[in-house]
């Protein structure tokens, strides 16, 4: 029998860094012949194209692409639907395969996806080596995911019973519970103080003991990464969830993607004081997006996670390209008509 496909799934709070992960795997793979599955949440795929930039995938029109997007939901809600098809497809393919890589959504839980490598169908053609969970270390350094973790701690262990977590903090707790490695990324945001006491908050969230390695801006090497040979599917009691005595699991509904897409130019430093306004003024989780630049040649990534943003140029515009502005703003209860007055109002 041939070798199983050893498959990482990436995962990780929305702009805690996967898909910079990824991208510095793909630059620097070490002649790995590497496919990449990504689950969006949002309709503009942002995450996959920025993938397909990384001047080592082949771009559409020259030959097998090898990175593969689902955006029709949030991957551990759609696994049936949308992730095993793609996987039949991804097993066609195993002889020019070494291995696969899956970024989850944001909103993703780690553990219903890995429970689909139990599929007899799947089974026999790949495992998962290892779970990263990506970790933004100066967000939760703000209490993105606690405004108080002492508080809550000694809450649960004062009642099991009590839920005093908000969606996103159950989420942030699942997905370290998975893991089989924490990247905690953008070290380089905060203070020795603070990222001791970031680390010392994730280690208490940890089921067993789970290496944490830093990262500045994801810069990692394929051999902390890849090479688990961990098996996940096969040890999943060892990973413990707040859905495990449900059914079925429901993300909050009131988190939500808008999509802009606008045929005009922006000055950078503007469009991102703007957006940080919007930030203050909605519950703006997550953006991301390019920008077309008067008088720039090439695209310019922009990357924003609460108030702190992040801009670079990946790659020039093709020719046959409109260069249009495309954002995806993620978040609570988005005002959308707000949001795309407000920009096209600069």
């Amino acid at each position: 029998m041939a070798t199983k496909i050893p498959v990482t799934v990436i995962t990780g709070f929305l702009g805690s860094g996967k898909t910079s992960l990824i991208r510095h795997l793909l630059q620097n793979n070490q002649g790995r012949r590497i496919a990449v599955v990504v689950n969006e949440f949002g309709e503009l795929g942002i995450d996959g194209e920025l993938l397909k930039s990384c001047q080592i995938c082949p771009e559409d029109g020259e030959g097998d692409t090898n990175i593969f997007e689902l955006t029709n939901g949030c991957l551990c809600c759609t696994v049936q639907e949308e992730f095993y098809p793609m996987m039949q497809e991804l097993i066609k393919r195993r002889d020019s395969i070494d291995c696969i890589l899956i970024e989850t959504s944001g909103l993703a839980l780690p553990k219903p996806l890995v429970k689909a490598f139990r599929w007899q169908e799947i089974r026999n053609a790949a495992t998962v080596d290892a779970v990263i969970t990506v970790v933004d270390c100066a967000a939760v350094a703000a209490g993105t995911f606690a405004s108080d973790p002492e508080a809550i701690a000694a809450q649960r262990q004062a009642d099991d019973n009590l839920e005093h977590e908000t969606p996103l903090q159950e989420l942030f707790e699942d997905q370290l519970a998975c893991a089989d490695l924490v990247v905690l990324n953008k070290i380089d945001l905060v203070d020795a103080e603070t990222k001791a006491r970031v680390e010392e908050l994730i280690k208490q969230e940890l089921p067993r003991v789970v290496k944490i390695v830093e990262s500045d801006r994801s810069q990692l090497e394929a051999s902390i990464l890849l090479g688990f040979q961990a098996a996940v599917e096969d040890n999943l009691d060892s990973r413990p969830s707040h859905h495990d005595t449900e059914e079925d699991h429901n993300h909050d509904e009131e988190i939500t993607s808008a999509n802009l897409i606008l045929d005009r130019t922006f000055d950078p430093e503007k469009l991102q004081q703007q957006l940080q306004t919007l930030v203050q003024q909605q519950e703006i989780y997550r953006i991301k997006g390019f920008v077309a630049v008067p008088n720039k040649s090439m695209r310019l990534v922009m990357q924003g996670v609460g108030t702190r943003f992040d801009k670079f140029y990946d790659r020039p515009w093709k020719p046959e390209e409109a260069r249009q502005t495309r954002l995806v703003f993620i978040g609570r209860d988005l005002k959308s008509s707000e949001i795309e007055s407000q920009l096209v109002a600069l």
